[in-house]
């Protein structure tokens, strides 16, 4: 195994729109959520470990979830958790990633790849990254991987590339915000756009660069630590620093600035499991079309749901077409499917009536 390859799992998320299974006491992340075995956390690390060494692998997450992430990936060591004491967004958590990472190995070249996405061809997606590896290894770009868009979403940001690239990896030409629907059918219509998937690949000294040439004050104060990273005064350095920063996304802070970056459609189907609905189009069917998890369902006059219950638990649903039900120890939840995006605003009252211990 390269052991100039690394991997950041981006783990620090709270998953809202999965309430009441998710909740910021133990997040999505850390669910089986497709009824598989194993959480979302642990397929994505093993999906990582087959090409990225053991110990090369960094979780970034939220202190809260540090003992979550040691009980759920026993082969991590303390070091390998990169805590975050603030909420700051994505671009100073990667900076500081990035800076332990040069420490460490400074030919070091990293993937930074959420930790709760579907990927069902694990060889595709190896083949993928390691393409972009390679590239980045050679030259000074940033790369990231595109999902082929299979309908005009509206959820995900995209990633227009230059329509004369012939090669694998895509010259882009800008990131686009969430568009409408009439937009993201235009998209379509295009062909020179991609879902981004927020996977990203880059060398350790190309992406702190990029960071020192677009966002000069995080580097100052990220690179201030240089001495303190992997020694056992980086805490406290970090606690003291790390709120300072300022609260900003890697899209704004680097990548809708820098001008050599190249984009991989990926070979791969990929579901980013950010709702239930998409968690029901991965999900097997019954002869109703509901996707079911855990419950033993009987059911009568009912089509299309998304059921959920504790293990072994029976569920009997009649006369509901197209629904949500979730039942968990103090909170069920039954809600219509095309309402799912409203669950965030649902949460803010269960909290605002009842208080955080249901949140």
């Amino acid at each position: 195994m390269n052991k100039n390859y690394y991997a950041v799992l981006m783990a620090g998320g709270v998953g809202s729109r999965f309430w009441p299974i998710s909740t910021t006491e133990n997040p999505k992340q850390f669910h089986d959520m497709l009824g598989s075995g194993q959480t979302l956390i642990q397929k994505t690390f093993q999906r990582l470990n087959t090409f990225v060494p053991t110990e090369n692998i960094l979780i970034l997450t939220n202190e809260r979830y540090n003992d979550l992430v040691l009980e759920q990936l026993p082969l991590v060591k303390q070091e390998q958790v990169v805590l975050e004491p603030a909420m700051r967004n994505t671009a100073p958590c990667i900076l500081y990633a990035a800076l332990k990472i040069q420490k460490m190995n400074p030919d070091g070249v990293m993937i930074v790849a959420p930790s709760d996405h579907w990927i069902e061809d694990e060889k595709a997606f190896a083949k993928d990254v390691i393409d972009c590896f390679d590239k980045c290894q050679k030259e000074e770009v940033l790369c990231t991987l595109g999902i082929v868009p299979t309908f005009p979403n509206t959820g995900f940001g995209y990633i227009e590339f230059e329509k004369e690239s012939t090669s694998t990896l895509k010259k882009v030409h800008q990131f686009r915000e969430k568009p409408d629907y009439e937009t993201a059918k235009e998209f379509m219509d295009q062909g020179n756009f991609l879902w981004n998937a927020g996977i990203f690949i880059w060398s350790v000294k190309t992406i702190v660069k990029a960071f020192h040439n677009y966002q000069p004050l995080q580097y100052e104060l990220f690179h201030s630590g240089m001495a303190d990273y992997n020694t056992p005064r980086e805490q406290d350095f970090i606690k003291s620093n790390y709120p300072k920063a300022e609260n900003i996304s890697i899209d704004y802070a680097i990548l809708e600035q820098s001008k050599s970056i190249y984009v991989r459609p990926a070979t791969f189907d990929w579901n980013d499991l950010g709702t239930w609905g998409s968690l029901y189009d991965k999900l097997k069917k019954d002869e109703d079309n509901n996707a079911v998890v855990n419950s033993m369902i009987i059911s009568q006059d009912a089509h299309g749901n998304m059921i959920r219950s504790p293990k072994k638990k029976v569920v009997v649903v009649d006369g509901l077409d197209n629904y949500i039900i979730v039942d968990k120890e103090e909170v069920l939840l039954i809600y219509p499917k095309s309402k799912e995006q409203d669950i965030k605003q649902v949460l803010a009252k269960v909290k605002e009536k009842f208080g955080d211990k249901y949140a």
